[in-house]
């Protein structure tokens, strides 16, 4: 929660001043070095060749997701883009809960139905909805996009995996063919992944992003090796939380009533999904 809140605050800033590309690759650079100091530290193997394949796939859908993400930071306000990102967390809850079997309480019921609504009141454009139109904030599409990779492929299938093998070494093979995939996703959208001249400042963020994210990741795939994706999900989706909080002291970002309502509901969704 602490990791991802605060480093979806940094990555909206690295997004608006050299991409989403630039800023999900050398984050990532930064991320693995870690990941890698681990596995040099505490070991790691992977049990199979299928479930080699099955991370290898889950490694293109973290990179598409987080980019898709990072576009969205981008383009719209981090404490819309950082509410609506959450909805992941009702895909994850489904597929845990009709293919791994995992069951919800009565009280998550409602916190989803909560979530819901408060993503809803967050997304949409009011100005718009007082005209009779409906349209999306910008960079909601985009996170859509990026909450459907997380919640259905990404997160679902990285509990399978590191249910059967070691978690440390599916995080880092995870996050080396992300690497890989960025790369030739830069190059089929002819993009650059080379860093312009910047500030050492900026370079840090850029670090911190790679570094908090790790943590994140890390702490997600270790709580998923020994318990439930039912669970786990909605306690990481409180990064909520620690984005909004970080955006509306620093940015100053400015939200509608509705916004504000809505992303209540949503922490308020995400906190009754734990109990």
């Amino acid at each position: 929660m602490f990791g991802w809140g605060t480093s979806d605050f940094l990555a909206n800033q690295a997004s608006d001043s050299i991409g989403h590309v630039r800023t999900f690759f050398w984050s990532q650079v930064a991320g693995i070095v870690l990941v890698g100091i681990c596995v040099l530290v505490f070991g790691g193997s992977l049990s199979s060749l299928p479930l080699l394949a099955l991370t290898a796939f889950t490694g293109v859908t973290y990179a598409a997701g987080y980019l898709f993400f990072y576009q969205g930071l981008e383009r719209g306000n981090v404490t819309v883009i950082s509410a609506v990102i959450n909805l992941h967390t009702i895909f994850v809850i489904g597929v845990a809960y009709f293919a791994f079997g995992q069951r919800i309480t009565t009280l998550q019921i409602p916190a989803i139905i909560l979530m819901l609504i408060g993503i809803l009141c967050v997304s949409v454009n009011v100005a718009d909805l007082k005209k009779g139109q409906i349209s999306l904030l910008k960079g909601v599409k985009e996170t859509l996009f990026a909450v459907v990779l997380f919640g259905i492929f990404y997160w679902p299938l990285n509990e399978y995996i590191v249910e059967r093998t070691d978690w440390l070494t599916v995080v880092f093979i995870t996050k080396a063919v992300a690497l890989v995939a960025v790369l030739m996703i830069a190059r089929c959208t002819k993009q650059t992944v080379a860093l312009p001249k910047i500030e050492t400042k900026q370079k840090r963020i850029i670090t911190g992003i790679g570094l908090l994210e790790a943590l994140a990741v890390l702490g997600v795939s270790y709580g998923l090796s020994n318990g439930d994706s039912i669970i786990v999900a909605p306690v990481s989706s409180a990064l909520t939380i620690v984005t909004v909080t970080l955006a509306i002291i620093f940015l100053k970002e400015k939200i509608s009533r509705l916004q504000a309502v809505g992303i209540a509901l949503t922490i308020i969704g995400i906190i009754l999904t734990t109990l």
